[in-house]
């Protein structure tokens, strides 16, 4: 039976790692140091996924370039370095990813991340093997525009028809909606069932560990 997708593109927070708590302490701390009021945590959680000038424009709207570089200083050494927080991959995202590299799949990660805060937490699961492309947010446009998607298809050489877009969050339907690919969701991250439904996915999964199945039906 020929199989339907031949890339399968991942966000990583909220969809391979549950790394909310550690980005929600993390934004905390470095509103500390800036000595500005602290958002909601409500609200960090609600911008998971975009980039992180996206995300202050957000949290903080009409913040000029110098507050966000100086705030993406402190995120980073707190999040490289000094935050201490927990973040581990979700149950069986392993071995499902073993699992899709088996079976051949092409595997891409897509995330709102910086390219230091992906490269710390590919090396610390030894997951950067299993990826044959990966695009960050401070490489190209942030979520929900479609580019970085748009490059990791133009270099994996694989059709917005072939691919498919797995995430947490509306910016990730959003991006495969504007990239012309198909989108899955999956509910256990920072994003509402019925706001992920609001965008169409193909289907939304409970489980990391439901994807395999899911993929064969």
């Amino acid at each position: 039976m020929k199989r339907k997708f031949k890339l399968l593109v991942f966000d990583w927070d909220g969809t391979l790692m549950d790394a909310e708590a550690r980005i929600v302490s993390c934004v905390r701390a470095a509103t500390r140091d800036m000595a500005i009021e602290t958002p909601a945590d409500e609200q960090i959680r609600d911008i998971i996924g975009l980039g992180l000038k996206e995300a202050l424009e957000k949290l903080f709207p009409g913040s000029d370039e110098p507050f966000k570089e100086r705030f993406i200083a402190f995120y980073r050494r707190y999040f490289l370095h000094e935050d201490s927080t927990p973040s581990l991959l979700f149950p069986r995202a392993l071995e499902v990813l073993n699992g899709l590299v088996a079976q051949d799949y092409l595997l891409a990660v897509a995330t709102g991340k910086g390219r230091p805060g992906l490269d710390k937490v590919l090396e610390e699961t030894g997951l950067k093997s299993l990826f044959h492309a990966t695009r960050c947010a401070d490489e190209t446009l942030s979520k929900p525009h479609p580019e970085m998607l748009m490059q990791i298809m133009d270099e994996l050489g694989v059709e917005p028809a072939d691919t498919l877009m797995i995430g947490d969050t509306e910016y990730d339907l959003q991006m495969a909606i504007n990239a012309g690919t198909h989108g899955l969701a999956v509910s256990y991250g920072v994003h509402s069932v019925d706001r992920l439904n609001q965008f169409n996915p193909l289907g939304c999964l409970d489980d990391i560990s439901e994807l395999s199945d899911w993929l064969d039906r």
